[in-house]
């Protein structure tokens, strides 16, 4: 194993029932890196992402997920999430009864006081929703930046993100980019990033506020191309996921 990697994927194929949907993935990501997955819909970018985090109905059949060193197939969810693994899912539920100020705190396992996480608050524009219950009644951009606020507060060592500029208008979007680039740190030269993510992009637009090293292309739960992400996104633009087809066959 190679110790830089602070994620690392080997030959995993994964089933949601009896239905394998990710066929022999994988994938290395070092600390301080940020890569990027494009696919079309229903290509299995989800998948990945929930069986990375440990979904239990995301079952995996074959292959290993290796973070920090530590092989985590097997392990629960919040198990992952104290070994320093977050994610922002694509449409988040709303947690009637919960207020948003409450999971924040937990999420810092009291780590923050009031003031720090009412300064993290001030940071993604929530700070007047703290006390509402959690994502209900929040437009998309609200509660993307809810998830990230969340994130923030668990400072995790790799961030999953689900479609982060899904539903959010471009008034959201530079700061749903500013948000991103603090949790990974991107301030500080990459030598002395421990942070890393993993970031599913539909339309590419998060790209212009988050520069990410390295792009993927899944088709059919296969990894069917990785290179430089803004050059996979013009080809995907201007050619569609057809080209990569063409790679493919």
């Amino acid at each position: 194993m190679d110790m830089d990697n602070i994620l690392e994927i080997k030959q995993l194929s994964v089933a949601v029932e009896d239905r394998e949907i990710l066929h022999g993935i994988n994938l290395n990501i070092k600390a301080g890196e940020t890569h990027v997955l494009f696919g079309p819909n229903g290509s299995g970018k989800t998948t990945l992402l929930m069986a990375i985090m440990g979904s239990p109905k995301y079952r995996v059949v074959t292959g290993s997920i290796i973070f920090k060193g530590k092989e985590i197939v097997g392990l629960p969810v919040d198990e992952r999430a104290r070994l320093g693994i977050g994610m922002s899912l694509q449409r988040p539920p709303v947690v009637r009864g919960v207020k948003t100020r409450d999971m924040v705190t937990a999420c810092t396992k009291g780590r923050l006081n009031t003031e720090s996480i009412d300064s993290l608050a001030e940071k993604a524009n929530l700070i007047e929703f703290m006390d509402r219950e959690v994502n209900y009644g929040f437009s998309g951009g609200e509660i993307k930046r809810s998830e990230l606020l969340q994130l923030l507060a668990q400072d995790p060592d790799l961030v999953l993100l689900d479609e982060p500029e899904s539903g959010v208008d471009l008034e959201n979007i530079a700061l749903i980019g500013q948000l991103i680039n603090e949790l990974l740190r991107k301030e500080h030269p990459i030598r002395d990033r421990r942070h890393a993510g993993l970031i599913i992009t539909h339309t590419g637009h998060i790209l212009d506020y988050v520069n990410a090293r390295t792009g993927y292309v899944l088709l059919d739960g296969k990894m069917v191309c990785e290179g430089d992400p803004r050059e996979i996104l013009e080809t995907i633009k201007s050619k569609g996921y057809r080209e990569c087809w063409k790679c493919v066959s």
